[in-house]
Parts: structure tokens; C-alpha cells; sequence
């Protein structure tokens, strides 16, 4: 491990000042999650499910909003890409603590159709700023960032909620998240290479270069089958014509099964995540200890900054399934907590591995994906983290308010692992198609 990495990326003065302000841009939305679960459960009168379900239309929103904002970022620019963000952000959620229930589910909507993309804005500035080896140690560290948001933002709306404060909490941090908004476009980290072509051919090289090494001489053969693609793909770049069968083949060429296997680990960590969110949430509420969620949330994030600054200092990669196989099967044993502390305690395990997971998993689509199409891959490799997200938020509530909170952490869990077998199964289809290359 070399952990002079991480003292290396800080050193540079742009890439310390993105995680900075991508820091900053998600402390809001980190306490909006429990102000709105908390503002529907003891505001609204509703149960987890509803809560949960709100929590999935505005992650649905996210979803369908993040690939055409990746895009816009890609045709027009940052600043540009990120006016109706600013706007919707303080109109939205300055409207949605004062309606009812029926009313707040189409506007979450549109308040995530429209959020701020600050996660793939993040990313895609970092693939640019951080080259080759550095990659990884530059996502780990805005993985441990954000790990460092959710320390602070759910202890912080769990006390505004619970003191009575939902409908002006909700509403500083549509403001809070216009701001930060402002100050993105202000700072307008790059979203692209000053030479697209010259950073795609020296990440190909660098790709190819580490298969080389790290399966010499033993898996010799499928590090050659790993540079074939490659090879491949940059013989279609100098084939690439201006007819309408290339144009529809080079927006969809970027889209694999190893992309797609990735895009599932992202789906099944968003469930796994937003599952347990919602499971300590309605633990620690109906244990009457609400106003301590933050000390499970310190728990579990402060496990899971260990475990970024871990993976970040490593040489190789390691499987994001395999990382979201873990995370999975240690979320389930947070079932049998019988208070704030043994929940605490339980929570550390299976947070050792959230931020290497998102890590892994965006490094890789960094690696599998062409520069020139790294934001829209981004913008679906975030839908499919919102999109587990959607689905997590209101499986768990569903067995929440059916069972009980702790079979909360058992659905989600082991959806999470089935997800892991689907990726699994997508890997091996990469595998059976370079194996007839």
C-alpha cells in the first residue's frame, strides 16, 4: 500500500479544490434524505412504505434526469448544464414542506429530474484530473469526502426534524444546494481532456500496460484477450464514417456487458445503502431514540472512510462485485441490533466496504468507457445507483411496516446479493465473447 498517494493528489491544487467543493455541494442533500422520511413519518402522519416510496420517485427522477444532464455537461458545457439545477433547486424544495403528501410526490420528482449532478460532475472532473494509478486513489478519496458529508448531514436533519423544524430545514437545503450550484459554475472544473484523443490513447496504453503486468505470466492469454477490445476499438475510430448506421453504432459501442455488470453493482449498492438508511432510521424511531441516529451514521460512515482510505492506498483493484458481495451479506446481521450501540457496532462491518464499493465501480466504468462518452456513462452509471436507491428506499419500508425494522436490513441485504449473481452472469457473457475473439 502506498499512502503517499493520497498527499501526492492533494498537493495539486485543482483536484484538492473539486473534492472541496463537491464536499461542500453535498452536505444539503446528505440531511435531505432523513428531513424528508422524518417530515412524511411524524409530519404528514404516513407510514415508512409512503416515506419509502416518496424517497423512490425522487431517486426515479435522479435516474431518468442524470444520463441527459451527463450529456448536456458533454455538448455544452458545465456552466451551461448546470442553470436548471441552480433555479429548480430553491423553487422545489421551498414548495415541497408546505403540501400534502399526494402533492409532494410529483414535485420530488421534478426536484430530482433536476438535481444537481454534482456525484458525475465529481467524477468525470477527477477521470480528467487524475490519470492512470492516480484514479483510484482520486474516486477513493471523494468516496471517503462524501463518507465525511453523511457524518454530518443525517445527524444533522435528524435533529431538525425531530425538533419540530422539517419545513425550514427542508427548505435551506434546496437554498443550500442553489448555492453550491453557483459556486460549481464559478469554479467550472474541467469536464474534458485539452487533447480527447491524445488522454484516450495514453489511458488505453495505461490500461493495457497494468493487464500486462498484473497477469504475467500466468494469465498471459486473458490479459491479450482484455487488449483486444481495445485494439478494436481504436481501429473503429479511424474507421468511423459520418453515415447514420455510425453514428447510431458509436453512441451505443461504449455500452457493454462488463459496463453493464458494473451498472448492477451500482443498482445493488444504491439498494443496500438507501435500505440500511431507511432501516436505522425506523430502528432508532420506533425505539424512540431518533435524536440518535447520528451516532449510528458516525458508526457506519467513519467504518466506511477507513475502508476508502484502505482501498485507495492499494496497488490492484479489487472486484467491485465482490466488494458489493461483502457489503451485502454483512448488512443482514444488522438485524439482530438490539440498541443504538449494537446497531453502531454491527454497522461498522458492512461499512468498511461502502465506499470501496462506489469506488471500484467508478473507476472501472472510468476504465471501460471513451473519454468522449465518460459523462453520459457516468450520467447511467449514477442512474443505476439512484436506481437501486428507488427500489431499496421502499422494499425495506415495505417490511418495515409489515415485519418489523430489522427485516429491513434482511430484504435489502439479499437483494443485494442477488444483484451480485446478475453481475456475475454479465461478466461471464464478456468472458464467453473475447474467449470467440
Amino acid at each position: 500500500m502506498n499512502f503517499a498517494l493520497y498527499r501526492q493528489l492533494l498537493a495539486v491544487r485543482p483536484i484538492r479544490r473539486l473534492l472541496l467543493v463537491g464536499m461542500i455541494a453535498r452536505i444539503p442533500h446528505s440531511a435531505a434524505g432523513v428531513l424528508l422520511t422524518l417530515h412524511i413519518v411524524l409530519t404528514l402522519g404516513q407510514g415508512y412504505a409512503a416515506a419509502g416510496a416518496a424517497a423512490a420517485v425522487m431517486t426515479i427522477g435522479i435516474a431518468v434526469g442524470a444520463p441527459w444532464r451527463g450529456r448536456r455537461v458533454d455538448t455544452v458545457g458545465l456552466r451551461k448544464a448546470l442553470i436548471p439545477s441552480v433555479v429548480s433547486e430553491a423553487v422545489i424544495w421551498s414548495i415541497v414542506p408546505h403540501v400534502s403528501y399526494e402533492a409532494l410526490l410529483p414535485l420530488v420528482f421534478i426536484g430530482g429530474l433536476l438535481t444537481l449532478p454534482i456525484f458525475s460532475v465529481v467524477r468525470q472532473s477527477l477521470g480528467v484530473l487524475a490519470p492512470g494509478e492516480q484514479r483510484r486513489t482520486a474516486f477513493a478519496l471523494d468516496a471517503i469526502a462524501t463518507e465525511l458529508v453523511f457524518m454530518i448531514g443525517p445527524a444533522v436533519g435528524a435533529v431538525v426534524a425531530t425538533s419540530g423544524q422539517s419545513v425550514l430545514g427542508l427548505t435551506v437545503v434546496g437554498v443550500a444546494t442553489s448555492v453550491s450550484g453557483l459556486f460549481l459554475m464559478w469554479f467550472n472544473p474541467p469536464t474534458r481532456s485539452a487533447s480527447p484523443d491524445a488522454g484516450l490513447e495514453a489511458q488505453e496504453l495505461e490500461c493495457a500496460e497494468a493487464a500486462v503486468v498484473a497477469a504475467a505470466p500466468a494469465r498471459l492469454q486473458e490479459a491479450a484477450a482484455e487488449l483486444a477490445p481495445l485494439a478494436a476499438a481504436a481501429g473503429e475510430r479511424r474507421r468511423r464514417g459520418s453515415g447514420l448506421r455510425h453514428r447510431v453504432i458509436h453512441n451505443f459501442s461504449w455500452f457493454t456487458a462488463a459496463v453493464a455488470s458494473v451498472f448492477a453493482v451500482g443498482a445493488g449498492a444504491g439498494m443496500v445503502l438507501s435500505g440500511t438508511d431507511v432501516g436505522i432510521v425506523a430502528a432508532l424511531q420506533t425505539g424512540g431514540h431518533q435524536a440518535e441516529i447520528g451516532i449510528v451514521f458516525l458508526f457506519w460512515c467513519a467504518a466506511s472512510v477507513v475502508g476508502g482510505v484502505l482501498y485507495g492506498a492499494m496497488h490492484r483493484a479489487i472486484s467491485p462485485i465482490l466488494l458489493l458481495l461483502g457489503m451485502s451479506a454483512l448488512t443482514i446481521p444488522m438485524a439482530f441490533a438490539t440498541d443504538v450501540w449494537t446497531l453502531s457496532l454491527l454497522a461498522l462491518l458492512p461499512g468498511l466496504l461502502c465506499a470501496p464499493v462506489l469506488s471500484a465501480a467508478s473507476e472501472k466504468v472510468a476504465e471501460l468507457v471513451d473519454e468522449s462518452r465518460r459523462g453520459e456513462a457516468m450520467g447511467w452509471y449514477g442512474s443505476s445507483l439512484t436506481g437501486g436507491v428507488a427500489l431499496g428506499a421502499p422494499l425495506a419500508g415495505l417490511f418495515i411496516d409489515l415485519v418489523g425494522p430489522s427485516a429491513g436490513f434482511v430484504s435489502v441485504g439479499l437483494a443485494g446479493v442477488a444483484l451480485c449473481l446478475v453481475g456475475l452472469a454479465l461478466q461471464q457473457v464478456r468472458r464467453s465473447r473475447l474467449a470467440r475473439v
